[in-house]
């Protein structure tokens, strides 16, 4: 797999679309972090560490809905494998003027773009969310 947090990305769009209360995929600690930011920010319910059904690390990721419609609308894989966009921190983009949230890998760790601003840090932009 090139792309572990694509993929990731591409499983929780495909389980929105379906109406699944989870979804699973394999486990990393970039995944993890990233999660973690969609957690807090309140786009997740929340996720948690198990094993899949050949006992390899797993994260189950609980989806939240709203009215029956998925609170994540969009969700876009910024910087590629094949592309790499790094920012400064007056660089770091603004998803929908402030409604949306960039996830940005800093020196400091990952972290939303609001954090990274307050922090004073750039770093990778990984993906938007909205």
């Amino acid at each position: 797999m090139n792309d572990p947090l694509g993929d990731m990305l591409t499983r929780i769009r495909n389980a929105q679309m379906r109406g699944k209360s989870t979804t699973l995929t394999p486990a990393s600690k970039l995944r993890r972090w990233v999660l973690e930011v969609l957690a807090d920010e309140g786009y997740i319910r929340g996720f948690e560490e198990t094993t899949d059904a050949d006992g390899h690390p797993a994260i189950e990721i609980s989806l939240k809905y709203y009215d029956g419609t998925p609170v994540i609308r969009e969700l876009k894989r910024v910087s590629k494998p094949g592309r790499r966009v790094y920012m400064g921190v007056k660089e770091i983009p603004s998803v929908r003027q402030g409604l949306g949230v960039s996830i940005v890998s800093t020196p400091r760790g990952v972290m939303s773009d609001a954090a990274a601003r307050t922090a004073n840090v750039g770093g990778e932009v990984l993906c938007t969310v909205f």
